[in-house]
């Protein structure tokens, strides 16, 4: 079920996919909260449950041993699912919105098929989150938060067909696309917890997505983690208007 916040409902919403897995439903729940906090335009927040594309019959792989989450492949039906129009948001569930997604919205840039944070990154550790497997390949974490021009006609590969059959490689590293056609976002956008640093007084530092890729607050391992005390607070703020929403 899709989320609107509602603002100035006559424009159309910003599309924004996150993937979910069943066993972090309170990091979906945090990151769609900070997103429709902050947002200054409308917004629709949808998250992309892998039970629910099996049952429509989008989604047919078997899962594979290096998969740490649901949504290691389902990210890249982000443009059928939008219907092949317009630009939508895919985001992992474990990204924390400091910015206000307008912001991110305005960087857009027709010319592209996507957009993202071109990361160069390879990862220390082996294992990740709840001791799934740390797979380094090139363009690691580009794939985690995408802007996707669904409207593009190289993003009409991205059929349920080619998403259930092509590899790892072929999907995460955009190998349907030119490098010309992938546009580049600032790193602040998929600020990666434990990789990127802030520079004091250098604004351009300052996170406006925190993405805790190796294991966030949520799971207890990582509760004391970089940026943890951010999330953690997030969390709380989102409890409270829950409960007051229900009361």
């Amino acid at each position: 079920m899709a989320d609107s916040n509602g603002n100035g409902s006559d424009a159309k919403a910003f599309k924004i996919f996150v993937g979910y897995d069943p066993r972090e439903d309170l990091a979906y729940q945090v990151c769609r909260f900070s997103v429709m906090k902050r947002s200054s335009i409308p917004v629709e927040v949808i998250p992309i449950k892998q039970s629910e594309l099996r049952e429509k019959g989008l989604y047919s792989r078997e899962r594979g041993n290096l998969e740490s989450t649901e949504f290691s492949f389902t990210r890249f039906l982000t443009p059928c699912l939008a219907g092949y129009e317009g630009w939508a948001v895919f985001v992992d569930c474990d990204f924390l919105y400091l910015g206000d997604v307008k912001e991110l919205h305005d960087l857009i840039d027709d010319k592209y098929a996507v957009m993202c944070v071109q990361h160069d990154y390879t990862p220390k550790e082996t294992t990740k989150m709840d001791g799934a497997v740390q797979t380094v390949y090139p363009r690691k974490n580009w794939s985690s938060m995408v802007l996707y021009n669904c409207g593009h006609p190289k993003n009409k590969v991205l059929t349920p067909e080619i998403v259930n059959k092509e590899s790892g490689a072929f999907l995460h590293r955009f190998q349907w696309l030119e490098d010309h056609e992938i546009g580049s976002v600032p790193f602040v956008w998929n600020f990666l917890v434990g990789h990127n640093k802030v520079i004091e007084n250098d604004k351009s530092t300052f996170p406006k997505a925190i993405h805790y890729t190796l294991g966030g607050p949520w799971f207890e391992a990582w509760k004391d983690c970089e940026f943890g005390d951010l999330w953690l607070k997030e969390a709380e703020e989102y409890k409270k208007a829950t409960e007051k929403n229900e009361a």
